[in-house]
């Protein structure tokens, strides 16, 4: 595989690890602790997995916030 390749997924995933930690920020959970952040996220993929109106529900509440409730 070249360095070109290499880098490039590199930045990809740099890229979307920077955007998730924002997400964390903008949710207010910056002070929380890692593990805390870690159990909200499994409890919550658990609960999408097992409820699609759930899933509606945070789906609106995350459009809201990034204030665009249409899309």
């Amino acid at each position: 595989m070249s360095r070109f390749v290499i880098s490039e997924a590199r930045k990809k995933d740099a890229r979307e690890t920077i955007e998730l930690g924002g997400l964390i920020i903008k949710a207010g959970l910056r002070h929380e602790k890692r593990t805390l952040l870690l159990g909200l996220l499994i409890d919550a993929g658990r609960r999408l997995r097992a409820d699609e109106a759930e899933r509606s529900r945070l789906t609106t509440i995350g459009a809201e916030a990034f204030g665009n409730a249409g899309k």
